[in-house]
């Protein structure tokens, strides 16, 4: 067994141990609202519930350990002492991952991610509609942890009014574990599904992804395609150049029959086929392609 003094490491490296050894972390959908009405949205797995009564829920939007700035999630909840935690299921974890890139300020996670917002009751920031479980909060107090990269900001919410989507409650309107469909994350780009096991979804930290906002609207309107279909098509940097288009299209002889078929639903069930294999580029080549 190694033995491993914090402070002889360096912080990305124990930050890697620590999210890979302590897991699986539930995950808060952060939406929040600057001084001026802006709307912000983040993920964080540093987070969990601490009481019952009164409803607290707490998450740490970390510095940066790179440079050792602050995260507009935890600016905005200094400004405004208001959130909403919206809990990630299964079929919102791609946008989910989308939402984390980090945006220019200014730039509405809502649109990149292509999630809807939905007005709150009691608070300013925006619900996600497709979250199933959706926690309206106060702050009641923010604790920083330290002043370096990596140093945790520990936020203490009260849960002023929750939302639960009726779909996923059982006979006796609790909460159905299989149908809520709970991720959670673990190290690196691995998650755990609750009620199947581990996956991967490539996290993009050094990238933009052009958004789902960017993708075409008869593919963000097909009904072939789900919300974990836009998010993969949204997390793509750059899209292929028609070069590497017509060379996809000249050498593949399954997706040139369904081009000449002229059949729109017929590509975009092609197109699928790429991305349930997370072939995200190839994907994006036939859609392109039908242009």
């Amino acid at each position: 067994m190694i033995t491993i003094d914090p402070k002889t490491i360096p912080t990305a490296k124990m930050q890697g141990y620590l999210q890979s050894s302590i897991g699986p972390r539930p995950i808060a959908f952060a939406s929040t609202m600057d001084g001026d009405g802006n709307p912000n949205l983040s993920p964080f797995s540093f987070f969990n519930v601490f009481s019952a009564n009164p409803p607290i829920l707490v998450f740490s939007p970390a510095r940066r350990v790179r440079d050792n700035s602050i995260k507009h999630t935890l600016m905005n909840c200094e400004a405004t002492k208001e959130v909403v935690i919206n809990v990630v299921n299964y079929d919102l974890v791609q946008q989910t991952s989308l939402a984390s890139t980090e945006y220019a300020t200014g730039v509405d996670e809502f649109i990149k991610s292509g999630l809807t917002q939905v007005a709150s009751d009691l608070v300013k920031p925006f619900r996600v509609k497709e979250s199933p479980v959706q926690f309206e909060c106060k702050v009641t107090q923010i604790i920083a942890l330290g002043n370096e990269g990596g140093a945790g900001n520990l936020i203490l919410c009260e849960v002023v009014k929750m939302h639960i989507d009726e779909t996923i409650l059982d006979e006796n309107g609790a909460i159905d574990q299989y149908k809520i469909d709970l991720v959670s994350r673990l190290g690196g780009n691995w998650y755990s599904r609750s009620n199947q096991g581990l996956f991967e979804v490539p996290k993009p930290l050094a990238t933009l992804g052009i958004g789902v906002d960017a993708i075409p609207k008869e593919v963000r309107s097909s009904a072939v395609f789900d919300g974990n279909d836009l998010g993969k098509l949204g997390n793509i940097e750059a899209l292929p150049t028609p070069e590497e288009v017509s060379i996809f299209v000249s050498n593949n002889f399954s997706v040139k029959a369904v081009l000449s078929a002229d059949d729109l639903e017929k590509v975009h069930l092609e197109a699928k086929k790429y991305l349930n294999d997370d072939d995200v580029v190839s994907a994006w080549k036939v859609l392109l392609a039908k242009k």
